[in-house]
């Protein structure tokens, strides 16, 4: 679907800027990354360990405070620059193009808080030109978070997911299904497969998930969105050079038991399955969603980096921090 509103002020339409590009896909494929959602066996004393070990505390901690940033500095037109909002959230710059993917300032979510005062505000960044998103989930699709970076550009989400936004102020609404492409300006951005699911609310597992393959002329920027570990990284990889992947590594103790996310040891095979350059973890210290400690993602990753000879290639962010490539 592409959704095409025109400008209350009769300025040009955006959608003049990009034209969609379908690329064959399987449906089978996609249905069998589709992981469902029953709990696996012992989920009830997962979810009691959960309870009593993980979220409680947090619920009780002083939350974190902010760390002082005094501005974003922004990349060359030939450079890719990221800057981790916290959770699965970026600022990214690309062939010239502000964008921003899956951003959340959330404070709650439900009963999970999260646990450090955002680094930067939406109005602390420059003006984003496009916005994609990852999935339907709250944690990923914040529409509070979206209303606040909403100026009429165009987004682009997942089949199935463009009624959620379409009230959040966005130019144009651009759903993309697995392998379908679209261009914006320089910059060709790709649905990419992943193995996870796209349900908002249990009734509605219609709706599509994936990450993002974003490139320019000559840099590309992967954002793997969620994902359990799977052999579509190595389908990615051969469709394209990676500079830069985004890597989510943290939640994989699911207290549903359910195989859901990567934990960091598959998120570095599957950065090496991809042939990705440089490496930036995601999903990680900011919302307390897996039965793991929350120091620990980020811990085993380091230490892995390592043991692989990886640690030139694979950059843990601080919250608000940047990285130029």
């Amino acid at each position: 679907m592409i959704n095409d509103p025109v400008p209350h002020d009769q300025s040009p339409s955006l959608m003049d800027g990009l034209k969609a590009k379908r690329f064959p896909f399987r449906r089978r494929a996609k249905d069998e990354n589709n992981i469902g959602l029953l709990p696996t066996e012992g989920w009830r004393q997962r979810n009691l360990q959960f309870l009593g070990e993980i979220l409680i505390p947090t619920l009780l901690a002083p939350r974190r405070p902010s760390r002082l940033i005094d501005t974003v500095p922004m990349a060359l037109s030939d450079q890719i620059g990221v800057t981790w909002l916290g959770h699965a959230g970026f600022f990214a710059q690309i062939a010239g193009v502000n964008l921003i993917i899956d951003p959340n300032w959330a404070l709650w979510h439900g009963p999970v808080k999260r646990v450090r005062h955002p680094s930067l505000w939406a109005g602390d960044l420059p003006a984003p030109e496009l916005v994609l998103v990852t999935h339907a989930h709250f944690d990923h699709l914040h529409l509070p978070s979206l209303r606040r970076i909403a100026r009429g550009q165009p987004i682009i989400v997942p089949k199935g997911v463009g009624g959620l936004v379409k009230r959040c102020g966005f130019g144009q609404i651009i759903e993309l299904e697995t392998w379908q492409a679209v261009r914006y300006r320089d910059l060709e951005i790709t649905l990419t497969p992943a193995r996870h699911w796209g349900a908002r609310m249990i009734h509605d597992t219609h709706r599509g998930f994936g990450g993002y393959l974003i490139e320019g002329a000559d840099r590309s920027l992967f954002h793997c969105g969620d994902s359990s570990m799977f052999d579509g990284f190595s389908e990615i990889g051969r469709r394209a050079q990676v500079d830069l992947a985004l890597m989510p590594i943290g939640a994989y103790d699911a207290p549903s038991g359910r195989a859901v996310h990567m934990n960091p040891e598959e998120a570095l095979d599957a950065f090496e399955m991809l042939g990705a350059q440089h490496m930036v973890p995601m999903h990680h210290d900011t919302f307390p969603l897996g039965g793991e400690p929350l120091s620990e993602p980020v811990e085993r990753l380091a230490r892995a980096a390592v043991q692989r000879q990886l640690e030139d290639r694979v950059r843990i962010l601080l919250e608000g921090e940047t990285a130029i490539y």
